[in-house]
Formats: structure tokens, sequence, C-alpha cells
């Protein structure tokens, strides 16, 4: 909590520090009368904008491939999963994995997993729960793993905002060391601006990241545990049928 002060703090006057120096270099009227664009203000924030803007474009396809894909009916598709439990009720095997085979899914790479130990002869239930088990653990993987992408997403973009504050902050005071013939409150007024659009830029294009991680984490987890009961039924089925 502190360190977050600090940096609030930090940054409060640097702002201010920038207002004061623009404002002593030219008058305030003619201050408030500038109309500066976001473009041009996202423009005053150095190189590093160019790797943020990138990363937001990423983030905001990420979020809607998972609002697509994260779905239960991607994962557990409601009318599959009755075809293959009433095949397999009455034995059909055969038909059951056919039916996986037409769609793609967690669920079918599960039941086609312990329809395949099944048919390969004498089953165990221990090791038919494994195999089941393994494959959706594998599955559950797969899900929950591609959120990951958005985590990472979140940590980094503040990290690169704060790269683009350091570099702000070398070229003012490398603005004000080297060049003894411009305006140096100017300069120095500019290299702070850029160092906080950037450090402003990579909070923007974190915070909404670690948001939608949160949420979509939550929503993967809801998925993998409808699917671990899906799986159940399917081995429960399975192991009542060998027992005939």
């Amino acid at each position: 909590m502190r360190m977050n002060m600090k940096w609030m703090a930090t940054l409060i006057l640097a702002l201010t520090a920038t207002r004061v120096l623009a404002e002593s270099a030219m008058g305030k009227d003619d201050l408030l009368s500038q109309n500066v664009s976001l473009l041009d203000m996202l423009s005053r924030g150095g190189v590093v904008m160019v790797v943020l803007g990138l990363m937001s474009i990423v983030g905001l396809a990420l979020v809607i491939y998972f609002f697509f894909v994260l779905r239960r009916n991607q994962v557990v598709p409601q009318l599959l999963k009755d075809d293959v439990l009433d095949k397999l009720e009455v034995g059909e095997l055969a038909d059951a994995r056919a039916a996986c085979g037409y769609k793609p899914c967690a669920f079918s790479e599960v039941t086609v997993a312990a329809i395949d130990y099944v048919r390969s002869g004498e089953i165990s239930p221990a090791l038919l729960k494994d195999v089941i088990e393994s494959e959706g653990g594998r599955q559950a993987l797969i899900i929950q793993g591609q959120t990951q992408y958005l985590f990472d997403l979140a940590v980094l973009s503040p990290m690169v905002g704060l790269l683009g504050t350091v570099f702000g902050m070398i070229h003012a005071f490398n603005a004000v060391a080297l060049d003894l013939t411009k305006a140096k409150p100017m300069l120095l007024a500019a290299g702070v601006g850029e160092a906080l659009i950037a450090t402003a830029a990579g909070l923007i294009v974190g915070i909404p990241a670690m948001a939608f991680y949160a949420y979509f984490r939550n929503r993967a987890a809801r998925i993998i545990a409808e699917l671990e009961v899906s799986s159940g039924q399917v081995m429960n089925i399975l192991l009542s049928k060998r027992g005939k």
C-alpha cells in the first residue's frame, strides 16, 4: 500500500510539474486554447505506444475469441451428449464413437478415449477411470491454459508502459542537460508528458486484460466442472454395461 501511494504521489507531482512547466513556457490562455487530439496525444507517448497498440489489438482479439470458444455448447454440446449417452446405454459403442467424430470437442475426446479402452478387451474399473481422468485433465489444461494469454498480456503491458516512462524521463533530462539552445521547460515538459502517457497507456491495456482474465478463468472452471460430470456419466454407463 505504501508503495502504491508513493507511485500515486510521484505521478501527481510529475503531472503538476508538467503543467507548471508548460504554462511557464506559454501563456495559460494559449495552453487552454490548444485542441490536442487523441491521436496526437498517443503519438507523444514514444515508440512503446506501437507495442502497446499491438498488445491492445491482441487482447481484444483474445476476448472476442474466448467469448465464442469458452461456452458450454462448445465443450460439452448437449445434443451430442444426449445422443452419445443414449447409444452407450444400448451398447452401440461404434455408433457412439462415430457420433463423437462428427462433433470434435473436449467431451468427444474423453468419450473416444474411454470407448477405445473398453473395446480393447478386458477392462478394469480403475484403469478406465484413469483413462478418462487423464484425457479429461488434458482437455481441462487446454481449456484453462488458453486464458493464460490474457494474464500474460495483463502483466506485460504495464511493464511496457513503465519502460516507456523510463524512456520519457531519459529524453527529458537529456534534452535539458545536452541542448542549451532550446527552451528547457518545454523540453522537460515534453519528456515528462511522454513518460505519463506511456504509463497510462500500459495501465489502460493491462487493467481490462486482467479483468477479462478473471472472468474467463471462472467461466472455464465452470465448463471444466461440467466436463467432469459428463465424463463421469460416460464412465458409469460403460461400467454398468460391462458388468452385465
